[in-house]
């Protein structure tokens, strides 16, 4: 007796990269995705932290790298992608945000999901004028246990607006919801801009040509709503 006992196929997920120089507002944008799509952000510098501290088989190959002052290799971080990727909170789709780096990167990162029979979606490219993110890096201010980031001009916590006409010193100024200070960060300045920038524009470039047909270029340069509106009608529609 014949029959089909396999299983229904899952539906296809999401695979997202998100692209933009230091400023371009990621750390803004792809909360909204996560919550419109209910899928996570994933940083390959916070899957690699986690991979090392959970030992898992890449972790360890990533911490011995790491003991010896060597490189993670770009084969060790597509493991750990893998890895992170078969949690069940990744089930209708991730964002990749800071990987790929590299076109080589891009083709590793491609190989593995064509394994699964999967490919990105859609790579989101934060498109704006180098001049205009010094104003906006040196400016910016985070609290480091959530992650929540202020500007003294374009989004200042409120502790900078208590009082009336006088601005409250920038040491001062604190998170909104804990009220624990706020800090920048140390390349968040100048002088590391200008090497941020040369090293993203240098590396990126070819990596959104690889992935040419799938591009959603946005201004980001505009108000954050009108950015999320092209960013949201670029993102792959799911079904419920």
């Amino acid at each position: 007796m014949g029959g089909n006992n396999s299983k229904p196929k899952a539906p296809p997920r999401s695979v997202i990269v998100i692209f933009g120089p230091p400023g371009a507002g990621k750390g803004t944008q792809a909360p909204k995705i996560t919550e419109t799509l209910n899928i996570p952000q994933l940083a390959t510098g916070d899957m690699l932290r986690a991979a090392v501290a959970a030992g898992t088989e890449v972790g360890k190959k990533a911490k011995a790298a790491m003991d010896s002052g060597g490189l993670v290799t770009d084969d060790i971080v597509v493991g750990i992608i893998r890895d992170r990727i078969a949690e069940k909170d990744c089930a209708r789709g991730f964002i990749l945000d800071g990987f790929p780096r590299t076109v080589e990167q891009a083709k590793k990162l491609d190989e593995m999901l064509k394994k699964r029979g999967e490919k990105v979606d859609v790579v989101v490219s934060l498109e704006i004028d180098d001049a205009l993110l010094e104003e906006r890096i040196c400016g910016r201010w985070v609290h480091k246990a959530s992650g929540r980031s202020y500007h003294v001009k374009f989004n200042p916590p409120k502790s900078l607006l208590k009082k009336k006409g006088k601005k409250a010193k920038p040491k001062r100024m604190v998170d909104d919801v804990t009220g624990e200070p706020l800090e920048q960060r140390s390349d968040d300045t100048k002088e590391a801009l200008v090497a941020r920038l040369e090293a993203y524009h240098k590396q990126t470039k070819p990596i959104l040509a690889h992935y040419q047909s799938i591009v959603a270029a946005v201004d980001a340069s505009r108000e954050m709503d009108a950015v999320w509106a092209d960013i949201k009608s670029a993102l792959p529609v799911q079904s419920t």
